[in-house]
């Protein structure tokens, strides 16, 4: 049962890192070299949500604190997701304010739930 538990919480650890990682790289180049204002990000996760770098860091920590089994890598993972899901919030409301044509039907941070 043990050896489940971790592999699972491995195996989360890595599907959030990755991610996060491709989330990154559609924020980093969401802009052309010398262009200026904002933009909405396409691609990846955020097809359906606005923090989808947000989701692979609550999915990567999660994963840890299932992997380790302690008390402190759990506490983590839920500070982290309370962080983290209150800048998504943040953001997806910047982002509706911000641009008219922004894809209503892209959630906060869970794909098709919240």
């Amino acid at each position: 049962m043990h050896f489940i538990v971790v592999t699972t919480g491995v195996a989360g650890w890595v599907s959030g890192l990755l991610i996060n990682i491709c989330s990154d790289h559609i924020l980093i180049n969401l802009r052309k070299p010398g262009e200026t204002g904002y933009k909405i990000p396409r691609g990846g996760l955020f097809e359906y949500v606005s923090g989808a770098n947000f989701f692979g860091e609550i999915v990567e920590w999660s994963g840890f604190a299932l992997a380790c089994c302690t008390v402190e890598s759990a506490v983590f993972a839920l500070s982290s997701f309370l962080i983290l899901s209150t800048r998504a919030q943040h953001h997806h409301q910047w982002y509706h304010e911000k641009f008219e044509n922004y894809p209503q039907s892209r959630k906060i941070l869970i794909p098709f739930v919240y």
